[in-house]
């Protein structure tokens, strides 16, 4: 009687460690290839993203269609962002037009504001794509050294114009530039904590 119930509990051991080991691998492999959770960890996102607050992260979307504008993604920047530099030498009243060649290992979470082709400038904080300002309610306007550079760039071709909704607290592609599309990680599309502000994005 005493070695069946030896072998019952060394069978549920087994399916124990059986049962994390697949739960585990799910929760890894959900995350590597379909839905990331992110932490906010400034307040460049400010009144969108609180500091602290999370944030789940599709990253199936772009790999079928490109970012628009008005996406929140969770992305890379370019190694520039890392020391606040752009990747050609430009004029003091232009956002970088380019990002320099390697990407940092950080990441980043910004709002597209600009993509391929448009035609950008900044205007107290304000975007103005092709000459026309955008309807940005979600944008939090102040003043700062990178608030007004009114003369335009062109966004290269495959690449997307990236500006934290905090304007006057967001160091963003207007120091460090535009970033190319697989630098991406994915969009952000829901708020899971603090329990007092879930909802989508």
């Amino acid at each position: 009687m005493a070695r069946i119930k030896e072998k019952s509990a060394g069978g549920s051991l087994v399916e124990l460690v059986t049962i994390v080991a697949v739960a585990l691998g799910l929760a890894l492999g959900i995350q590597a290839f379909l839905v990331k959770p992110f932490r906010i960890p400034s307040e460049s996102m400010v009144p969108t993203l609180e500091i602290g607050q999370r944030v789940l992260v599709d990253r199936v979307t772009f790999r079928f269609s490109d970012p628009s504008r008005g996406d929140v993604v969770v992305f890379k920047p370019p190694a520039g962002a890392d020391t606040s530099v752009c990747g050609v030498r430009h004029a003091s009243d232009t956002a970088c037009p380019r990002p320099t060649r390697g990407k940092s290992d950080t990441n980043f979470i910004k709002r597209v504001v600009a993509v391929g082709g448009d035609r950008l400038k900044i205007v107290e904080g304000s975007v103005f794509i092709d000459g026309r300002r955008q309807n940005e309610p979600f944008a939090q306007l102040g003043d700062c050294g990178t608030c007004n550079l009114e003369r335009e760039i062109t966004i290269p071709a495959g690449h997307y114009f990236m500006m934290g909704d905090n304007r006057a607290e967001s160091a963003d592609s207007r120091v460090w530039g535009p970033i190319p599309k697989d630098w991406m990680i994915g969009k952000g599309f829901a708020t899971y904590w603090p329990p007092g502000r879930i909802g989508t994005l």
